[in-house]
């Protein structure tokens, strides 16, 4: 009688802890692990099941592009990956887990660059690391020395630009570079400034806008090989500048073909998804430790340039821009510099073929960003999207041992090369320089390896130093610059003097009035497309105006031709 009292007299949370208690501890169990698989599903979008039942089906490639296009229908029609599907590796279900396992672990297959230093007019350094077939297939590398062998070489070179504090050692970058020299081809990757081991020795900085480095590597390469045609491909960053790049030039640039993989397009609005929400906040802060890790290896030229201590106390990518890209770009705000450096404005004025891959769940990249309309309007582009891929990684296969991306680049770039376009675009393409840079693999000025391992370029004279403090002959330089452009450009006082001859004003002339009719052709199409929404608009608008009159109308002409059908009654409440 004593327990039934005390077991009257508890309290309900006293009962209710007794009832928990009799629960079965395998239920508690499987109801942690449903949270758990719910935690995972929701917040790092890791959907396993769903991708383990489309394994062997694999997800469908959605194509963008101008269905009137012939070059696109021709290309497409011999591109089987781009028509087929993507099988995502089940064990790497989930953008996250796609795009940290490319960064962390990368699977790259083991590449070892041969290193050529770039000179810009400006005393900038670039590092251009070559990876060529005998690289690959012998592990040895085949220089060539003859300069007429070297105009003949047909070769095809593809320029790699890669993303923001990314170099030739990112496992992405690797994965193209050996499947392309692989399969027969001469790939270079350009490294931004500052970056790649590569010291800073101008106060010119790369941001994410900035075309001019980009254009002066691809004139020179192309004189270097006028017989070689030229791809590119861009990543993330790079992707955008590669575009940016292809919309200012438009038909005037050497480039065969391009293609742009997990462009964000739009930096104005990839700069809010990533502040959106928590997962997207932890690639901000990545990104930005990223950044003020370059930063600090070019202290000693930022802390004179840039807010130092702006950079030192920045906490997400815009303070970064805010503090350094901004003030080094001369923009007035962060906003004016996204939305002048995004490669979308420049969409419509690609002239030469472009392959776009993204990934609708990208991380970084939102979808929201990706110009469907502008790239479906163009008839050199094709837009290629997938459900799933992450950011640059669209693992695939049980093994993870292979980029979805790159074997559909190889084959797209396989089919352009192919196809009788490259022929008519190398008869129209001349050398864009005057006079190309006198350099080769093998020769060029010493380098001194600094303290920091950093690698600076000297002058072209050897000192008394030992050999040590030089690279090998597969690892030199450029051996000096246009001497004669900047001495012309000293003399007459013009800056643009600096990159082409006095006769090249003509040409310019000529650039000028082709980029000016792809713009007003750009624009019209514009006024077209606003034009059919204005003739719907108004349609709509007369319908719902001229309703009542018509409903009247309508109305006595049904008295009259139904009179005898319809009730009297009906028609009396009708006229009240």
């Amino acid at each position: 009688m004593d327990s039934g009292m005390l077991a009257a007299n508890a309290s309900p949370y006293d009962r209710l802890v007794q009832a928990l208690a009799l629960i079965p501890i395998s239920y508690y169990l499987f109801a942690a692990l449903f949270i758990f698989l719910a935690f995972l599903y929701t917040f790092l979008e890791i959907h396993f099941l769903h991708d383990l039942l489309t394994l062997f089906r694999g997800y469908p490639v959605t194509l963008t592009y101008n269905s009137s296009s012939h070059l696109c229908q021709s290309l497409l029609s011999n591109c089987n990956i781009l028509r087929g599907r993507y099988s995502v590796t089940p064990w790497l279900s989930g953008p996250h887990l796609q795009t940290v396992f490319l960064s962390v672990f990368g699977r790259a297959p083991p590449v070892t660059y041969r290193r050529h230093l770039f000179l810009t007019s400006d005393g900038g350094t670039i590092a251009l690391d070559w990876l060529t077939y005998s690289d690959v297939t012998e592990g040895r590398s085949r220089v060539i020395d003859d300069s007429a062998a070297i105009k003949r070489d047909k070769t095809p070179i593809m320029i790699v630009i890669p993303g923001l504090t990314s170099d030739s050692s990112s496992a992405y970058a690797k994965h193209l570079a050996f499947n392309m020299a692989r399969n027969g081809w001469n790939v270079v990757v350009s490294n931004h400034r500052g970056l790649g081991g590569v010291s800073l020795t101008s106060d010119c900085f790369y941001n994410a806008g900035y075309t001019e480095d980009l254009r002066k590597l691809i004139d020179h390469i192309h004189c270097e090989y006028p017989e070689a045609p030229l791809f590119a491909v861009g990543a993330s960053i790079g992707a955008n500048i590669l575009v940016k790049y292809l919309g200012e030039d438009g038909t005037n640039t050497p480039l065969v073909g391009a293609a742009a993989i997990c462009s964000p397009w739009d930096l104005l609005i990839c700069d809010r998804f990533i502040n959106r929400k928590p997962v997207q906040k932890m690639y901000d802060r990545a990104l930005t430790v990223g950044l003020k890790g370059y930063a600090q290896l070019h202290q000693s030229i930022l802390s004179r340039l840039a807010d130092w201590e702006g950079i030192t106390k920045s906490r997400s990518v815009r303070d970064f821009d805010k503090h350094a890209t901004r003030i080094l770009g001369k923009f007035e705000t962060v906003d004016t510099f996204y939305r002048r450096s995004s490669s979308v404005n420049h969409v419509s004025n690609v002239s030469v073929p472009l392959l776009c891959i993204s990934a609708l769940d990208d991380p970084l990249c939102t979808r929201e960003a990706i110009p469907w309309d502008e790239c479906r309007v163009n008839e050199n582009i094709i837009l290629a999207t997938t459900p799933r891929g992450g950011h640059l990684a669209f693992y695939e296969g049980i093994t993870a041992s292979s980029l979805w991306w790159v074997r559909a680049v190889d084959e797209f770039f396989g089919v352009l090369r192919t196809s009788p376009l490259i022929k008519e675009r190398q008869k129209k393409q001349g050398c864009s320089v005057a006079k190309p840079l006198q350099s080769s693999i093998d020769e060029g000025p010493y380098l001194d390896v600094m303290e920091d391992r950093l690698v600076t370029a000297m002058g072209n004279e050897a000192s008394d130093a030992s050999p040590e403090n030089y690279l090998s002959n597969e690892h030199r330089v450029d051996s000096k610059q246009d001497e004669d452009i900047n001495s012309d450009a000293e003399n007459s006082g013009d800056s643009t003097a600096k990159l082409y001859p006095k006769k090249h004003t003509t040409q310019q002339a000529e650039q000028d009035v082709k980029k000016l009719i792809v713009l007003v052709q750009g624009h019209i199409d514009k006024l077209s497309r606003r034009s059919r929404q204005s003739i719907w608009l108004l349609a709509y608008i007369a319908i719902i105006t001229t309703w009542p009159f018509v409903d009247s109308f309508l109305l006595s002409f049904l008295k009259r031709r139904f009179k005898n059908f319809i009730p009297a009654s009906l028609l009396k409440n009708r006229s009240m």
